[in-house]
């Protein structure tokens, strides 16, 4: 970007993105289960439960990511599974494969529970 005359730096102008998860959340065809995920600084416990809340979600997926407990670009991961039941799970560190397959097993088991498909309407 050139430089304006005066020398000042360019002006950018930002737009918000969209907010997909709480439009699936609210949504009138809304999916029997909306999970959220959450990568934190600080406070996982607090703001993965405002996720939770505000989002409209049914779960959050949450972890820490600090220069102690690193996430991105590492192959294992510890996170926490927060519910609309104000429950969580705290789950042991472990390769970011088997986060997925514990998961997926708590997906099946919850729909299971529910006598639902994962593409059960909720409106239903």
């Amino acid at each position: 970007m050139k430089k304006r005359a005066d020398g000042a730096p360019p002006t950018i102008a930002l737009t918000e993105n969209p907010d997909i998860l709480r439009s699936i959340a609210g949504h009138a065809q809304r999916p029997a289960l909306v999970i959220g995920f959450a990568a934190e600084t600080e406070n996982l416990d607090e703001n993965a439960r405002a996720k939770l809340t505000r989002k409209g979600c049914d779960w959050v997926v949450g972890n820490l990511s600090t220069p102690q407990e690193k996430i991105f670009g590492e192959s294992e991961n510890r996170v926490t599974l927060f519910t609309s039941q104000d429950t969580h799970e705290d789950w042991p560190k472990c390769s970011k494969t088997q986060v997925a397959e514990r998961l997926v097993d708590k997906i099946t088991e919850h729909m299971k529970n529910h006598g639902r498909t994962p593409y059960h309407n909720a409106a239903e």
